[in-house]
């Protein structure tokens, strides 16, 4: 039941020193996939999910847990590759997003594709990246409000139904509505 609990569960939290977690992630079992993200704009603030967080209870890491976001509010929009590669992943997927602190992701292509068919010129903030086990590395659009992804996913995917109601689904309509830290 505990472990039914962790599913969708994401956390905040710090720790005295950053290198307490290079340390304890090298000597976990081979079969943890133990991520952690530190949130943007913070010194000390980072974000992981429930996997990562029972992994680091069993192996004794001391932390200071600050909040739990559900992550079923975080939205992931794969690409037929992604969702094949990183189904597994997408706990690990949101928390990556959520360290951005972004309410959804959108897969939007593989790295080393020559047209991904959107605009860098803006800066590349709004775009990360999570590399699969099995080798690619996927790029991912975050959003931080819901119109903000319904106007992209419109765009890019020249007015596809399932997209774009995938955005207007979005259980978040601002980043605004994500959980405090503090």
């Amino acid at each position: 039941m505990a472990s039914r609990r962790l599913m969708n569960r994401l956390y905040y939290f710090t720790v005295e020193d950053e290198s307490i977690l290079a340390e304890a992630f090298a000597q976990m079992d081979d079969d943890s996939y133990a991520i952690t993200y530190k949130v943007a704009g913070t010194d000390d603030v980072f974000v992981t999910n429930g996997e990562t967080k029972e992994a680091m209870d069993r192996s004794d890491v001391p932390y200071n847990l600050l909040a739990e976001e559900d992550g079923t509010r975080i939205s992931i929009y794969h690409s037929p590759l992604s969702r094949e590669e990183l189904g597994d992943y997408d706990d690990a997927i949101k928390a990556l997003g959520l360290a951005s602190r972004a309410i959804g992701m959108a897969c939007v292509g593989v790295n080393g594709e020559s047209n991904l068919g959107f605009d860098l010129s803006d800066g590349a903030k709004q775009y990360t990246y999570f590399t699969a086990p099995a080798g690619h590395t996927f790029i991912w659009r975050l959003f931080f409000e819901r119109d903000e992804a319904v106007s992209f996913l419109d765009k890019l995917t020249f007015s596809e139904k399932k997209a774009v109601d995938w955005a207007k689904a979005m259980p978040l309509a601002s980043n605004q509505e994500l959980r405090s830290y503090h």
